[in-house]
């Protein structure tokens, strides 16, 4: 049988898995609060269980990039899916902060993988005119799983189980609120895993895709495939633009990883909201996910205007870069109204550039090494997101009063003058730092020449 536009019904289900990669991942930020007070962990100890995931997520960025090229889309993207779900519905027996580390570290082994498979994807089912679009629409499927995640695991967290359910109390002991809700997302992804299966091949490949929807798929230099050989890694090492692009993601990616792991802990300890009031959060994470489909939306225009595609993104990332300087009002303001405001427009900015750097890595990498060259530019995400946990926990908490696990020592270690003159100085230093690294990065990714043609293996 015949699907008309089989291309978005497959991006649909991309869109979806990355719903379910972020609700996975936000269920611990969305019951921080409560989940700290029931396993008794304080500030550092949660920058640290976030630290191993991010850890696991750069390790799994080097390794699964290279996996997707190997097993394909339809393969690489529902092992990892499999996997994160496993990983995640195990953290509803976790007892303290190593377990729930343990757990999280597994559970960035396998979230990781989403994203090099779901380039693959739009690499093999798109024309360069659609892709950033496209992009930006399974982007807003992550941003919509960190906006409902609250509405979800926190009345999950909150309903008396040992009134209702005094057998679910029992079985899983104290804090069942919170491990149902790890329980519930977890098995969410395994349900994904058949539609999935029944319907992705590549396009040449599948019963189900149009003549016609072939013939735009295929459109004009998208099948740039070279020698179909895929590169090695001395290639892609040596390959200028993903050391440019591995930099940006490096240096501004940590804004939107503070917004997911840390700004519902601001509201809570710098603007008095209680657990139940940390559904507000839902605001910018529905603003993430306008400002991913308006991202690819944007470039995709100037494409289709006559404008390359490098230099499409590069255009609409400048706009973002000049959006970031409202970062720091964000914690001056007096009233929360006027802060939620603010930061609406600055994840706005932030996911619209993230939608355009990564349409760049798909425009400028030929698709058989695309995986391995995404997962290698997105390890510099997931490292400066660990940077970025340090520095904030050293902000926020000052001077440890526990032993320093060791990524707490090897950050020292490094930044030690950098760490003693933040410690306790609470968050107002970093939404001011967040002013300046998109600009930063814009001029690291001008100056280097990333707007240049794409390469042809």
């Amino acid at each position: 049988m015949k699907i008309r536009g089989l291309r978005w019904w497959i991006i649909v289900l991309v869109f979806l898995a990355a719903v379910l990669n972020y609700l996975d991942r936000q269920t611990l930020s969305a019951l921080a609060p409560t989940i700290q007070a029931d396993l008794e962990m304080d500030d550092r100890e949660y920058a640290d269980v976030v630290n191993l995931f991010l850890l696991a997520y750069t390790i799994a960025y080097l390794v699964s990039g290279k996996l997707v090229d190997k097993l394909g889309t339809r393969v690489g993207m529902g092992f990892f899916v499999v996997w994160w779900s496993l990983a995640n519905t195990a953290t509803g027996w976790v007892q303290g902060a190593r377990s729930l580390g343990a757990c999280r570290f597994l559970l960035g082994l396998g979230e990781a993988g989403v994203w090099p498979a779901a380039s693959k994807a739009v690499s093999e089912w798109f024309p360069a005119r659609q892709r950033a679009l496209a992009i930006g629409f399974y982007t807003m499927g992550a941003t919509m799983g960190a906006t409902v995640a609250p509405y979800l695991v926190i009345p999950l967290a909150k309903f008396d189980y040992a009134a209702s359910l005094p057998w679910l109390q029992e079985w899983l002991g104290n804090g069942a609120g919170w491990r149902v809700a790890f329980l519930v997302t977890g098995f969410a992804g395994l349900v994904w895993l058949l539609p999935w299966l029944l319907l992705y091949r590549k396009p040449r490949e599948s019963a189900h895709v149009t003549a016609e929807e072939l013939a735009l798929i295929e459109e004009g230099g998208t099948a740039r495939e070279g020698d179909d050989k895929a590169w090695g890694w001395g290639r892609i090492l040596s390959f200028r633009p993903v050391w440019l692009l591995l930099l940006g993601r490096l240096l501004t990616d940590p804004v939107w990883y503070f917004y997911q792991f840390w700004f519902a802990k601001y509201l809570s300890s710098e603007r008095g909201l209680d657990q139940g009031s940390l559904t507000i959060t839902w605001i910018v994470y529905a603003a993430a996910g306008v400002g991913s489909l308006a991202g690819g939306w944007c470039s995709g225009l100037l494409v289709k205007k006559g404008r390359s595609a490098a230099s499409s993104r590069l255009w609409v990332m400048l706009g973002c870069a000049c959006m970031m300087p409202l970062s720091p009002f964000i914690a001056q303001v007096s009233g929360l109204d006027a802060s939620m405001v603010l930061a609406v427009c600055v994840v706005f900015a932030a996911l619209a550039w993230i939608i355009n750097i990564s349409a760049l890595v798909v425009d400028v990498v030929p698709r058989h090494s695309l995986g391995t060259a995404f997962g290698v530019i997105a390890a510099g995400s997931t490292l400066g997101g660990i940077l970025m946990n340090m520095i904030v926990a050293a902000m926020v908490s000052g001077p440890a009063v526990k032993p320093a696990g060791f990524l707490d020592q090897a950050f020292k270690s490094v930044f030690g003058p950098l760490v003693g003159a933040l410690e306790g100085r609470g968050y107002e230093p970093w939404f001011l730092a967040m002013a300046f690294l998109h600009p930063l990065a814009l001029l690291l990714l001008w100056a280097g020449g990333i707007q240049g043609k794409p390469a042809t293996a």
